[in-house]
């Protein structure tokens, strides 16, 4: 199977979104896109999402699915907006619920918000397929970082989420609400077990000074060389290194806004009498 693949670069957020589009047919899958956000101003910049809108009216693609790979807690998703100019049914995996479900208590939630993953239009199990023209991916569950976390199989490309990173950064936090570091473990080792001419087209990359952007890595490059899991690493090793780490990071900057709009499928919380979305800070819980 060959895929068109086009990537966009969102350097605030070191956020990677992806076009991703079947040659015979032009159908398409939008996947992690991105709108911008001030958190000194309040204000939304559509700017990064509008260059994947631009790209496929100007390829006359027709976006079939809008692909969250989990409810980022570092950008807000751009996911409904695609939507709303270009088409597409929004995908994200079953896990969403238990994320809804957690959020829904910590931002005292509107008691009309279901979390059931109903504001998405299709919630993906493991190994369900994702049909694009005259082809078709997979979905793989990759819990750990998160339990909503999958991977979207397309061909030989792997679009990973924020399971693992380029192999001199490692692999993400699991001290999110869901995350479990034995479980990210099996997660990377069951991707590690594709193909060996699987490429993992990364989510983020946040180059060293020096370094170019990252799009993509070859598996067997992972399997060697990647920071946290590479050279054999043992699950006992990785869940000491992982707590380790985590225990000492701070929270994303974004996170209370972004995860607000990303359990909405990329929606604002509804207006008030007002006409105006707010967003809500949670003051000494977190």
């Amino acid at each position: 199977m060959t895929f068109d693949i086009q990537h966009f670069y969102h350097a605030a957020s070191g956020t990677l979104s992806y076009l991703v589009s079947d040659p015979d047919s032009g159908e398409a899958a939008v996947i992690d896109p991105v709108i911008g956000f001030s958190v000194v101003s309040g204000r939304l910049d559509r700017s990064p999402v509008d260059d994947i809108v631009d790209a496929v009216r100007a390829r006359n693609l027709d976006v079939c699915w809008v692909l969250e790979t989990h409810a980022h807690a570092d950008h807000l998703s751009g996911a409904r907006y695609v939507q709303e100019e270009v088409g597409g049914k929004i995908g994200i995996g079953t896990g969403i619920r238990q994320v809804q479900a957690h959020f829904a208590k910590v931002f005292n939630l509107e008691p009309t918000f279901p979390a059931d993953g109903s504001q998405f239009d299709h919630l993906f199990a493991d190994g369900d397929a994702v049909p694009l023209g005259t082809q078709s991916g997979r979905v793989i569950a990759t819990p750990g970082h998160t339990s909503d976390s999958v991977t979207y199989l397309f061909g030989n490309a792997a679009f990973i989420g924020d399971s693992m990173f380029a192999p001199d950064i490692g692999t993400a936090r699991c001290d999110f609400p869901g995350g479990d570091a034995a479980e990210l473990y099996q997660s990377i080792h069951t991707l590690l077990s594709l193909s060996p001419d699987t490429r993992f087209y990364l989510c983020h990359d946040y180059p060293p000074e020096g370094r170019d952007v990252r799009v993509d890595v070859p598996l067997e490059e992972q399997l060697r060389d990647n920071l946290h899991v590479g050279g054999g690493r043992s699950l006992e090793d990785f869940i000491a290194m992982r707590e380790a780490r985590d225990a000492q990071l701070a929270l994303p900057a974004l996170l209370l806004p972004s995860i607000q709009v990303n359990i909405r499928a990329g929606d604002l919380p509804p207006a008030e009498s007002n006409g105006v979305s707010y967003l809500k800070l949670p003051v000494d819980l977190l």
